[in-house]
């Protein structure tokens, strides 16, 4: 790809912002022009690419006319207000929040999976990601259900704190400093102090006993595999590492 890609990226001075920038550096993707978006908090400040600082600005000023892509990872509300603004505008919004995942007119794309789905894009000009515990196990099941089909997954995922962003990551090395010291570890971003601890809970709990997140990965692999026959069952606990998801997955064709 020669061609120059305008893109704007928002929220990017969270983690998965920063990760965003990074991959785009890393990979060389032909970037004319960066827009480093996030809330008038963080408006003024410099993040790096490619050697060079760039200011970011506010969101709420941001004219999105000027980007071609534009890479959503601020939260489900931003994304909410936001993302149909930049679509109207003619920007191309890749979102990486659960905010249109389910909506029946915008597709939810795994490249490795099910890269023809993107075509369905240009109905409302925005692209869906789905749940990142979601795409790694679909990548491995994706031969399998092309070969034999799939009837029934059972899947139990171990997060990491990355998956809540760049506070969690903060507490957990807060925490385990002050317990390895013998100090008491205050817990702010979870309910329960997560240094040396599991928590069973991702998300909000649903009327049928799951949490959100757990019915997250059943919702999104029905999706993505176009077969709302298949059985999933997921039961998914924060863990106290910084990055890294880890899944046991036992799968019946």
């Amino acid at each position: 790809m020669s061609e120059k890609v305008n893109v704007a990226i928002v929220g990017a001075t969270g983690a998965v912002g920063e990760a965003l920038i990074e991959i785009l550096e890393q990979r060389d993707f032909p970037v004319g022009q960066l827009y480093l978006l996030a809330s008038e908090r963080s408006a003024g400040t410099t993040l790096m690419f490619r050697n060079k600082p760039i200011m970011v600005t506010d969101l709420a000023e941001f004219d999105f006319s000027k980007a071609q892509i534009g890479l959503f990872s601020a939260g489900g509300s931003i994304s909410e207000v936001y993302a149909p603004k930049a679509a109207a505008a003619g920007c191309v919004v890749i979102d990486n929040t659960s905010h249109f995942r389910y909506d029946d007119d915008i597709p939810l794309v795994v490249p490795e999976v099910n890269p023809e789905a993107i075509a369905g894009y240009t109905t409302r000009n925005i692209i869906a990601n789905p749940n990142c515990s979601t795409i790694q196990m679909l990548v491995a099941l994706k031969p399998i259900h092309d070969a034999v089909g799939i009837k029934r997954i059972s899947v139990a995922t171990y997060q990491a704190v990355s998956g809540t962003g760049k506070p969690a990551i903060e507490e957990l090395a807060k925490q385990t400093a002050e317990l390895l010291n013998g100090r008491e570890a205050k817990a702010e971003v979870y309910p329960q102090q997560i240094a040396f601890n599991v928590l069973p809970q991702i998300d909000v709990f649903l009327d049928n006993g799951y949490t959100k997140e757990e019915m997250k990965m059943v919702w999104e692999t029905q999706k993505i595999f176009g077969d709302k026959s298949i059985a999933v069952s997921a039961t998914c606990v924060r863990v106290p590492v910084f990055y890294g998801h880890s899944e046991a997955v036992q799968v019946e064709t």
